[in-house]
């Protein structure tokens, strides 16, 4: 997820809470970890008018709900159905235009920083296609949706194998990218997704980007991820955009991928190694 102003403090906002009474020490785990409030049974939400939103645990996974809306189904991280499973399946492999985008070749598999994780599905791919992707997450709402996620899919065997090349780090992009320089210089790839305003009529986009919007606010700061990009990323750092919007922070990049709803921008600091 995109750097993002924070409207109103999680604290005051959201709790933890379990569906079932044999999900409640998991629901605990969680609350503690990540200093949510915790409350118990969902059933007690509606004595909590200060509420907003609830990360409940049901049969072990981990979902967010919007309070004011109830007939939503709960957003999870899922890397083992659904989408993601057909395009792991189904999605083209390395001819997929991320493949193309992050530079990824026969004899050539980058390392991937993820800034702007999400709920992780670009950096799966990239995975699938064996990528070693650091995915970093400010929103810790996000981050725990997403370490929850990729704890249930490394017990998976369909996708374990996958899952154990991804690694999520809970830290702001903006202030932490460069730092994480000293911690390892092998960072081939930074790959952004900030979000932006989408003109996508999916009805599960269009819940998520509601959802998303309303818990972390306007998507104020993400030009400033592109310095710091470019200042890590040993081969091109990619910036998804839609295919209306103009190119981040307004800096043209050196060569682009278009698609029909998006195109990936690329920024490159050298040429990817030959095979």
């Amino acid at each position: 997820m995109a750097e993002a102003q924070i409207l109103t403090p999680l604290t005051e906002t959201l709790a933890v809470a379990y569906v079932h009474s044999t999900d409640a020490e998991y629901a605990k785990k969680i609350a503690n970890k990540w200093q949510f409030k915790y409350i118990g049974d969902i059933a007690s939400v509606g004595k909590h008018s200060e509420l907003a939103f609830v990360l409940q645990v049901q049969d072990q996974v981990l979902g967010l709900i919007k309070v004011d809306e109830p007939k939503l189904s709960p957003i999870t991280v899922d890397f083992v159905e659904g989408a993601v499973a057909h395009r792991r399946k189904f999605g083209g492999g390395r001819g997929q235009e991320i493949a193309k985008a992050v530079g990824l070749k026969h004899g050539f598999s980058p390392k991937v920083l993820d800034a702007t994780a999400g709920l992780g599905r670009d950096a799966f791919v990239l995975a699938t296609l064996g990528c070693d992707v650091v995915l970093m997450e400010r929103n810790p709402v996000v981050a725990a949706l997403l370490e929850d996620g990729l704890s249930r899919a490394k017990l998976h065997g369909d996708v374990a194998d996958i899952a154990a090349r991804m690694s999520l780090i809970h830290h702001s992009s903006i202030d932490e990218m460069q730092a994480l320089e000293n911690l390892s210089d092998d960072i081939d790839v930074v790959y952004l997704d900030p979000m932006y305003p989408h003109k996508e009529k999916s009805a599960q986009v269009k819940k998520e980007m509601r959802v998303f919007q309303s818990l972390v606010g306007a998507d104020l700061d993400a030009h400033q991820l592109l310095a710091p990009a470019i200042e890590i990323a040993k081969y091109r750092v990619v910036v998804k955009r839609p295919s209306y919007a103009e190119p981040i922070a307004d800096k043209k990049p050196s060569t682009a991928i278009k698609m029909k709803k998006n195109r990936f921008d690329i920024y490159v600091n050298q040429g990817i190694p030959k095979a």
